[in-house]
């Protein structure tokens, strides 16, 4: 595309790992079109990934865990006239370009109301696509991390040199992890582990943390952090029972700020497919990703970032595991072979 900007709008609601991946495409926006005004619109959710990044001009939020409430209580004059406000502040921006990047119907009706000259959905469809005035294939052979994105990047033509993922946890954050890390009489080098997500055919064997964390305790002298979200709060105690070291259970006490702040003053993170396993690739900390019945990427980009993942017949299932619950991709991935990782990245010269 030759036309330069001088408005863009990036669509990307959630989830977190999509939020941090596709946030490579701040930097090469800002560096193909530094005049422009460059604006996101994201769930408040996940607002915590990019409010505090200086090369976004505003982060637009779209708040529905309220709104949700205030239609469920029957208030619907206060729904309408929020959803109007916030329809009006995009549409006022006038923007050159809307960016979907999530190709869904919800992304899509959210790039039509703002009004943008021109509509680019990357994958669009749930009949998104008939939102669009252009859409782009997110399908793409690379297994690099990002790969859609920087692929759609590729297709506007912009120089992708600066692709790489823009996360800025914020003061406030920074401040709060401090904070935290004091209280858990941590002032040195730590380890930070990421067991929880989504899918249950993600997770790796709860035993195996447990005795991960054991071995990084005893191996190294750090101490671990476990990391998580309100609903990994019971999973991640047993975790915690069954080690012998002393685990700094930290799940369900963080938001996404605060846990990117702590990230990014790890000296290794360890996770599986989930937010903050790429959060920690992208704040450039030596990193193991678990990966079995899902495989974002296969290369990191990174030297001290590496992807345990050794495919089956099956693999990757995705959404629909044929194992019977017993996630065999997963299983085999065992804690001797995440140690040899560790070690590979951590005494990399």
């Amino acid at each position: 595309m030759t036309d330069r900007p001088g408005s863009i709008l990036i669509v990307r609601l959630g989830a977190i790992g999509d939020i941090v991946f596709a946030s490579a495409l701040i930097p090469v926006l800002r560096q193909a079109f530094p005049k422009a005004r460059l604006v996101w619109l994201a769930d408040e959710a996940n607002q915590d990934l990019l409010i505090h990044n200086p090369r976004l001009d505003r982060l637009a939020i779209w708040p529905r865990a309220r709104w949700d409430r205030l239609r469920k209580e029957g208030h619907y004059a206060t729904l309408l006239k929020e959803f109007r406000n916030l329809v009006r502040s995009l549409r006022e921006e006038r923007f050159d370009w809307v960016l979907d990047l999530q190709g869904l119907l919800k992304s899509g009706v959210w790039a039509a109301l703002a009004g943008g000259k021109t509509r680019i959905g990357l994958g669009s469809r749930e009949g998104s696509q008939f939102l669009m005035t252009k859409r782009i294939d997110r399908r793409t052979e690379s297994n690099t991390i990002g790969n859609d994105y920087l692929k759609l990047a590729v297709e506007l033509g912009l120089d992708t040199e600066a692709f790489a993922m823009d996360f800025v946890p914020g003061t406030a954050a920074e401040t709060e992890a401090a904070k935290i890390l004091e209280q858990s009489g941590i002032d040195g080098p730590y380890a930070a582990i990421f067991p929880f997500t989504t899918r249950p055919q993600k997770h790796w064997i709860d035993g195996n943390w447990s005795a991960l964390a054991d071995e990084i305790s005893a191996r190294y002298r750090w101490p671990v952090v476990m990391l998580g979200g309100p609903g990994d709060t019971v999973r991640a105690e047993g975790i915690r029972e069954r080690c012998r070291s002393d685990l700094k259970n930290l799940a369900g006490r963080t938001g996404l700020g605060v846990s990117g702040a702590l990230i990014r003053h790890a000296g290794l993170g360890i996770g599986v497919d989930t937010g903050l396993t790429h959060m920690s690739i992208a704040l450039r900390r030596p990193t193991v990703a678990l990966f079995g019945s899902t495989a974002p990427y296969l290369e990191t980009g990174r030297e001290n970032a590496v992807v345990l993942y050794e495919a089956l017949l099956c693999s990757p299932c995705e959404r629909r595991p044929s194992c019977d619950g017993t996630f065999t991709c997963m299983a085999q991935l065992t804690v001797e072979k995440t140690l040899a990782a560790i070690d590979g990245i951590l005494n990399r010269p």
